[in-house]
């Protein structure tokens, strides 16, 4: 029995999982770090704590009672996507990591946009300050001097590749997705980094590109002695966690949907047609040679439970899981529309459809009859609303969709899925392993190592179906109104959002000087 090690880079937590080649967990592990909200649309975090965070994880699989660490074939790794660090020449960061989520370079995005290069229709169209180059322009003109020293800039997967390995790849996961890197334009079209002024950021860049699944070469010998694992154990390319959440709930055929509900909520499917739809893709061979990967994103999602919960109703830590019980409890007694109330997702932009990075939420049709109850509710009904409006843009767009899958931390609530397929008008099928990101990182491992020969054959062994949550189709047409003013409220208070938002920047800059 060979074993399989999936790493899930979260954005609040790192979890290492070891897998049978059955796909049977054999041990699970989880190590918190923290983000520092340094203002607003800034969000960042201390990368020397992921590597602690996924040494100390190691040395505890190792130590696991009966297991023979010689059967551990591989390991692999799924990251946040896009959030950027900047390094050294021994690997030691300059400054922490900008997360996936920091916005800060929001100019150098509409820059990029504006010179609609023929790469950008397979990104959607439109670059996302979320996303590698206008955040490596944002670092040249606003840190010139770290920008100068450092020796690398890479992504948190090409980070932990280095850590792991010693060696220095680009994870063309990464690249498509993140980088505006597209195989059918011959990757970067001639003169597109120098006409947005990023040609000095090659130099900055490791020159190997690898696809997920492929093998990179046996654990750092550092690293082995210091986890109690075999250098014999392969490394193998890993990329986004979101794509790998798909592959781990076995969406891997066209027409096949996974969402991936956490701390944001990921909207991902393969399609054997590019789809030039207004979300992120079409992106060329990201997963599956020869086929194109389709996602969308909402920025905030869980991550909005967790501030309704500790922000206003003052859970602590510890207290949270009781809490949130309690509140779905009350709020799943409540009817489709949270009595009255209508809520926006947008607490740090829309990433998909809409690419809007200075909307915000809100929540309307409060009267002081209402509770906590009702806005968690209402919070995990927009949640929802987000979602739809990412597969109705899909539909709209000729992809068809054949079969949903969900899973992630929010899948966890089945209150939060069956508000979804209800909100949808679509069935879902919730796989058993409530890690799938960590699962879909292992069953990468397998790839590279042989012991799997193709997804097929991987997802059949490894992934186990759990149940089909059904949607109703009374509740459908109530949520139907409801979402029709979910959009009108995004088109009514969009402009207003901006306004605020630009002022509040032009504030701040002014008070900086």
């Amino acid at each position: 029995m060979k074993y399989l090690i999936g790493i899930d880079v979260g954005t609040q937590a790192l979890r290492a999982v070891l897998f049978s080649e059955a796909g049977d967990k054999i041990v699970e592990l989880s190590e918190a770090y923290p983000t520092h909200h340094v203002a607003p649309g800034r969000m960042e975090q201390d990368p020397e704590l992921w590597w602690q965070a996924l040494l100390k994880s190691l040395r505890r699989i190792a130590a696991q009672p009966g297991l023979d660490v010689d059967d551990i074939a591989a390991i692999s790794y799924a990251c946040s996507s896009c959030t950027v660090v900047v390094l050294d020449d021994r690997s030691r960061p300059l400054r922490p990591a900008l997360l996936w989520m920091d916005e800060r370079s929001l100019q150098e995005a509409e820059e990029i946009t504006r010179s609609n290069s023929p790469v950008l229709k397979y990104s959607g169209g439109k670059v996302s300050p979320q996303w590698m180059l206008p955040k490596t322009l944002w670092l040249m003109r606003h840190e010139k001097g770290i920008f100068d020293q450092a020796f690398r800039i890479v992504e948190q997967t090409d980070f932990i590749t280095y850590r792991l390995t010693g060696q220095w790849t680009l994870s063309y996961n990464n690249l498509v997705a993140k980088w505006n890197y597209a195989n059918p334009v011959n990757g970067w079209p001639e003169g597109f980094l120098k006409s947005v002024g990023l040609a000095a950021a090659t130099t900055k860049w490791p020159s190997l590109i690898l696809p997920v699944g492929a093998r990179i070469g046996k654990l750092d010998s550092a690293v082995a002695k210091e986890s109690g694992l075999p250098e014999t154990i392969l490394v193998v390319q890993g990329g986004i966690d979101s794509h790998a959440g798909m592959v781990g709930m076995s969406a891997v055929q066209d027409g096949d949907i996974a969402i991936v509900m956490g701390t944001s909520t990921v909207v991902m499917g393969q399609s054997k047609q590019p789809i030039f739809a207004d979300i992120w893709g079409p992106y060329p061979d990201a997963v599956i040679a020869g086929a194109y990967t389709l996602g969308g994103g909402q920025t905030t999602t869980g991550s909005i439970i967790q501030w309704l919960v500790a922000s206003l109703a003052g859970a602590s830590a510890d207290d949270l899981p009781r809490v949130l019980s309690h509140l779905e409890e009350k709020a799943a007694s409540l009817p489709p529309g949270s009595d009255g109330l209508v809520a926006l997702d947008h607490f740090q932009g829309n990433r998909t459809p809409l690419k809007d990075a200075k909307s915000r939420g809100a929540i309307w049709g409060l009267t002081l009859w209402h509770s906590m109850s009702h806005l968690f509710r209402a919070f995990l009904e927009a949640n929802a609303f987000g979602t739809r409006h990412i597969l109705d843009n899909l539909k709209d767009h000729g992809y068809g969709i054949k079969r949903v899958f969900a899973g992630g931390g929010g899948a966890r609530s089945g209150l939060a899925v069956s508000i979804l397929a209800d909100v949808c008008g679509i069935d879902i099928q919730l796989v058993r392993e409530g890690e799938s990101t960590a699962l879909g990182a292992a069953i990468w491992a397998g790839l590279g190592a042989g012991v799997f020969p193709n997804y097929t054959s991987a997802v059949q062994k490894m992934v186990k179906l759990g149940e089909v949550v059904h949607a109703h189709k009374e509740r459908k047409m109530l949520y139907d109104f409801y979402y029709d003013k979910y959009l009108r409220t995004y088109q009514q208070l969009g402009d207003l959002m901006h306004e605020v938002v630009d002022f509040e920047a032009t504030t701040k800059s002014q008070e900086a000087k």
